[in-house]
C-alpha cells in the first residue's frame, strides 16, 4: 500500500484545546495534542498528520476548508479523519461533500464537546475511537461520525440546547431548552 493508511487533519476544535481560567472558556492548543495521545493510546496503524489551522470552528475560513481540499487531494491516502470544531462541522462536512473532486476517497470529521486535555470524562477519545474505526470499514463519501453515531453531511444538524448531534431526517426537532435532558421524547 503506498502512503499512509490513515491521514489526520487537524483543525482545531474543543477536542484539541485545553481550558483558560483568564478567560474562563477553552481555546484551541498552539498545536495538536492529537499524535501524542494516539502514542499514548498505542495507536499501531500507519498514520499521517497535518495540520491546517488551530481554530474555534466558529472562527474558520472558506480558505481553512480549502486547504483540506487541497490535502486530500494530494494525498496518496483514501482515509482521512479530520478534527473539526462541533459548531460548523456540518456546514464543513457538506462543503467538503461538493467541492471535493476525488470521489474514491473516506472522509470522516469528529470533534467533541470537551477538551480530550486535561478533562478526565472527555468524549474526544471516544468519538476520536469511533471515527478511526468508522474511516476504516466505510465505504468513499464525506461522514460526521461522532458519539457513536455516523450521518451523512446532509442530514446530520447539531442540537444546541442539548449538544448533541442529530439526523434531521429521524424526525427530532431540537429540544426545548426548558426541558432537562432525557426528558425529550423521540
Amino acid at each position: 500500500m503506498k502512503g499512509p493508511l490513515l491521514h489526520f487533519i487537524f483543525t482545531g476544535g474543543t477536542i484539541d484545546s485545553h481550558y483558560d481560567g483568564a478567560k474562563d472558556t477553552v481555546v484551541p492548543n498552539k498545536h495538536s495534542i492529537i499524535p501524542d495521545f494516539l502514542k499514548s493510546a498505542k495507536f499501531q496503524l500507519k498514520a499521517k498528520y497535518t495540520e491546517i489551522c488551530m481554530k474555534d470552528s466558529r472562527q474558520m475560513l472558506e480558505s481553512d476548508i480549502n486547504k483540506i481540499i487541497n490535502v486530500i487531494g494530494g494525498s496518496t491516502s483514501k482515509k482521512f479523519i479530520i478534527t473539526h470544531g462541533t459548531y460548523t462541522m456540518a456546514d464543513t462536512a457538506r462543503y467538503l461533500k461538493a467541492k471535493l473532486k476525488c470521489k474514491d476517497k473516506t472522509v470522516v470529521l469528529t470533534g467533541s464537546l470537551t477538551p480530550i486535555e486535561g478533562f478526565s470524562y472527555s468524549d474526544g477519545p471516544f468519538n476520536l475511537g469511533y471515527a478511526i474505526a468508522k474511516a476504516l470499514e466505510l465505504p468513499p463519501g464525506v461522514y460526521v461520525c461522532i458519539h457513536a453515531k455516523t450521518y451523512a453531511p446532509e442530514e446530520v444538524a447539531k442540537n444546541m440546547a442539548e449538544g448533541l448531534f442529530y439526523s434531521i431526517f429521524e424526525g427530532r426537532a431540537p429540544a426545548n431548552p426548558k426541558k432537562k435532558p432525557g426528558n425529550i421524547k423521540l
